[in-house]
């Protein structure tokens, strides 16, 4: 792939976490908020047009009458990803039937995510056959909870994304440029509302200025790298043929989700249909939502994870329908990882693990784990040494649901060990 393909689809794979902050300069009004207290903690939701504290019980009742629920994130923030598997959890409590669609996976592993939710592979395999790595690139501990809990529940996993070559291509060229046959099923997007170029534009001047001071060397249909004191407004930003098509790719991955999240409502009526994509996607409705609308799925309800500082600020302005306050920089990839225990002593034996002792008060015994059982399998995977499962387990986060397999007296349990959000 050229230099250019890469850095279109690197500048809208940042836009997961990039336009959160773009987006709410760009919606925000001139209102105070009214629950200061609301935002003074972490773990409240907020909601509502006056910005106040939201009864969990009552939100989710509300979730429950809705016919999507769209869940934000900043892709390499760790309590992110366990909001989402909190609020999933708390979402089957409530459905019949749930189906989770990822942004993270394109139209062609579809098949790999059915063998994975049907417990057809290793995590490793699981990874390798759907192009984790060249797909996404994240640090894939970060939603392995969460691909966990699909296939311990026996969700359904959609994938909801589109070929990044596609993506690149229209970066390149822009859209009404590319064939019918190429464009992977995709129907034409809802043109973007200005205040949603505005914020695209905001984002696409930041690449710009990235670029002139050297972090890239090339840019999609971009002949010459701006100079390094170029500070262009907003308004020149949007009036260069490069951001239309900038904005073309970045409404195609829109249209592709919306367009997997509307086949999933259509095959699974019943069922309560979740996406799951970065913050950028969602805010003030622009995106994915927009895009529902168009295709006869509306009333979709956006949920996204917020800096309790102004979470209540943002959700007055529209930013999303709830908030959920979270500290300001906590949990990022960058930071150390805590060491999970699951609180028992274990010996080698015979291809498994055997307990030898339970800890009073531990993760283990609130698995109800017991002297003298074998632990098979950890999300997952088979567990022959001791070794194996301290990998597992090293791999994951605070708050993380581990399934385990478990031989005990001749008869094979399934347990879930769950670990405490911190450590």
């Amino acid at each position: 792939m050229h230099l250019k393909y890469i850095l279109a689809t690197a500048v809208l794979t940042a836009f997961g976490f990039t336009v959160q902050n773009e987006q709410a300069n760009a919606g925000r009004g001139e209102g105070t908020t009214n629950s200061p207290a609301a935002c003074s903690q972490s773990g409240h939701w907020i909601g509502g047009p006056d910005g106040e504290v939201m009864s969990r019980q009552k939100l989710f009742q509300e979730l429950s009458t809705r016919p999507l629920v769209l869940l934000g994130e900043s892709h390499d923030n760790a309590s992110h990803h366990r909001w989402q598997l909190h609020t999933l959890s708390a979402l089957l409590g409530r459905s019949k039937e749930l189906v989770i669609g990822f942004e993270m996976f394109s139209r062609e592993a579809q098949p790999v995510l059915d063998q994975w939710v049907a417990g057809a592979l290793t995590e490793k395999e699981f990874l390798e056959k759907s192009d984790w790595r060249r797909v996404w690139g994240y640090d894939p501990d970060l939603y392995m909870p969460l691909f966990q809990f699909a296939r311990m529940h026996r969700v359904p996993m959609v994938a909801l994304n589109v070929d990044r070559k596609l993506v690149s291509r229209v970066a390149e060229e822009g859209w009404t440029a590319i064939p019918t046959e190429d464009r992977h099923g995709i129907s034409d997007p809802v043109p973007a509302q200005p205040e949603y170029r505005r914020a695209l534009a905001d984002v696409y001047r930041t690449k710009l200025s990235m670029m002139a001071k050297g972090h890239f060397k090339g840019m999609a249909s971009m002949s010459k790298p701006p100079k390094a004191d170029a500070a262009p407004s907003l308004d020149d930003v949007m009036k260069k043929p490069d951001f239309d098509r900038f904005v073309d790719a970045q409404l195609v991955w829109d249209r592709a989700m919306a367009e997997g999240l509307h086949d999933a409502k259509q095959k699974h009526p019943s069922a309560m249909v979740v996406g799951v994509m970065g913050s950028g996607h969602l805010t003030y409705r622009h995106g994915v939502p927009r895009q529902l609308n168009q295709l006869g799925t509306p009333g979709s309800a956006v949920l996204i994870p917020a800096q309790m500082e102004t979470a209540c600020q943002l959700v007055q302005d529209g930013y999303a329908d709830a908030l959920f306050t979270v500290e300001a920089g906590s949990d990022s990839q960058d930071e150390p990882k805590k060491r999970l225990r699951l609180g028992v002593r274990l010996s080698d034996d015979e291809g498994s693990i055997l307990i030898q002792q339970v800890v009073p008060g531990s993760v283990a015994e609130a698995t109800k784990l017991r002297e003298g059982d074998r632990i098979v399998r950890a999300a997952g995977v088979a567990i022959t040494t001791t070794g194996a499962l301290v990998d597992v387990i090293a791999k994951q986060v605070p708050g993380f649901w581990l399934p385990l397999i478990v031989e005990r007296s001749g008869e094979t349990l399934e347990l879930v060990a769950k670990f405490p959000a911190s450590t």
